[in-house]
């Protein structure tokens, strides 16, 4: 388990997480005991420290999803592609988090998906074919704490820091173990343009949200990204559209942003 430091980072990889820097369901959620409070306040755990022995709900329900490493040239993906498990609580994270392998001990070519209920990773899901993802390439394997990174990915990801509220942008977060590199990904329900089916508001793909705004979401979401990995201001997290990775081939995909 890790500890958020105040700074957002992973302070100790053996120390339990503080539930209190975990956001659970607003009043009028799943969450019964949330009633009394504000819209506006942050109700966390400890706002009722005679529950603190049942299940805490997050905002959303997450599933996790595992791409074992194909086993010739026939393999079709769908078969590699595994449903593990869908959570909505803290605890069942950490239940989770405690008894699958470690990313530093998956075998080559293993991928870990984390995405809300009801969005497969992949390119062809209707919620993911408008989008793409902000991606960052760790090419020095033994300088770098895999597990540690990927925790906080996914602490980030189910706190709902990556984004603000009304943003609808993040789908999922992935880590990839390749034999150079680890990869670790966040995708995006748009490139930051609408597109058809979007609708009329200021959503993510609605006609409402300008392109301008739409980059200007992104953007955001990449640093924020960036700064859950820990990485330099001169490390360079790229963002590519899925359609554009999809037509690139064996190449990378141009970046059409940068933070």
């Amino acid at each position: 388990m890790a500890t958020l430091a105040p700074n957002g980072n992973v302070a100790n990889p053996q120390s339990p997480v503080p539930l209190d820097t975990i956001p659970i369901s607003p009043a009028g959620g799943s969450s019964q005991n949330n009633a009394s409070y504000a819209e506006s306040e942050s109700v966390t755990v400890f706002h009722d420290p005679d529950n603190f022995n049942v299940k805490h709900p997050l905002m959303n329900t997450w599933t996790l999803w595992f791409t074992k490493p194909p086993s010739g040239k026939g393999d079709n993906w769908n078969e590699l592609l595994k449903e593990v498990i869908s959570f909505d609580s803290v605890e069942e994270f950490w239940g989770i988090y405690n008894n699958i392998t470690s990313v530093s001990e998956l075998a080559l070519k293993s991928d870990y998906h984390l995405f809300k209920k009801g969005v497969r990773p992949e390119w062809e899901d209707p919620q993911n074919k408008h989008g793409g993802k902000w991606a960052f390439q760790f090419k020095d394997k033994k300088q770098i704490n895999i597990d540690s990174l990927w925790l906080h990915v996914m602490l980030a990801a189910i706190g709902e820091t990556l984004e603000d509220e009304g943003d609808g942008e993040v789908m999922g977060v992935v880590v990839n173990v390749r034999k150079g590199f680890y990869r670790i990904g966040l995708w995006t329900r748009t490139v930051g343009k609408p597109f058809p089916g979007g609708g009329d508001g200021n959503n993510a793909g609605g006609k409402g949200r300008s392109v301008e705004q739409g980059k200007e979401v992104l953007l955001k979401i990449g640093q924020r990204f960036k700064s859950s990995l820990n990485l330099k201001e001169g490390e360079v997290v790229e963002f590519s559209g899925h359609t554009d990775s999809a037509h690139s081939g064996s190449t990378r995909a141009k970046a059409k942003f940068t933070v």
